[in-house]
């Protein structure tokens, strides 16, 4: 099935990507670290592996790229500007930052919806009162997706659902509440894999299925949103 999306988007006038300049595509990976204590924290699976291919396919493409990485085992992309940070807080700073003057946002991150309400300064003994339970009060993290598809004025911006069972409802749902132009469902299968299933959904009801693919193949096709862009 051929993806028969809507165009994506003009860049704003003054956009970096005119004239001779490369177009700036920002790309975040990788997870984030919400720590509890100086050695405990909470995260999630993901290895950053996807980002790092569209990182990596767009500097082929010849494109300026930022890659903004929470804490991932993997080598940097040539020809590609890395930042790592480590919390979501953190992650949505940098993004902000260099999504301002950039053409296109490829939110590939899982970043944590949730934080330690407090962060203790030094190790956390509950044990060391014998109960057999803990609990940890937790708050919930900025929104990094849905806060910059907010100042995206025309410009490209794709994110990621990663869902069990059926979930093309939610990526649906997410896609239209953080207004994005297109969003990427995949599963926990893709959990540290070298290849993908995903089905890319765009926002005027457009479906593209890639079945069983590694991911840099599945990066190649997302990068060629970015080179449509006018």
């Amino acid at each position: 099935m051929s993806l028969e999306g809507p165009r994506p988007p003009s860049r704003p006038s003054g956009s970096r990507g005119r004239g001779r300049q490369a177009r700036h595509v920002v790309v975040t990976a990788g997870p984030t670290r919400e720590h509890i204590d100086p050695v405990r924290y909470l995260s999630n699976e993901s290895s950053g592996r996807m980002g790092f291919e569209i990182a990596r396919a767009a500097a082929e493409r010849g494109f300026r790229v930022t890659l903004i990485s929470g804490p991932a085992h993997l080598e940097t992309p040539r020809g590609v500007t890395r930042l790592d940070v480590t919390s979501a807080r953190e992650m949505l700073v940098a993004a902000r930052a260099a999504f301002r003057g950039a053409d296109a946002l490829f939110m590939a991150a899982a970043v944590a919806d949730w934080r330690p309400a407090r962060r203790l300064a030094g190790k956390w003994r509950a044990k060391d009162g014998g109960r057999a339970r803990a609990q940890i009060d937790l708050v919930r993290n900025p929104d990094v997706l849905a806060t910059l598809a907010r100042t995206k004025r025309g410009r490209l911006v794709v994110g990621f659902a990663l869902e069990t069972g059926n979930g093309e409802r939610r990526a649906l749902a997410k896609l239209r509440r953080k207004k994005l132009d297109y969003i990427v469902l995949n599963d926990d299968s893709a959990l540290n894999a070298s290849r993908t299933t995903v089905s890319i959904l765009g926002s005027d009801g457009s479906v593209r299925r890639l079945d069983d693919r590694p991911k840099k193949a599945v990066a190649r096709v997302l990068v060629d949103l970015a080179g449509q862009a006018t």
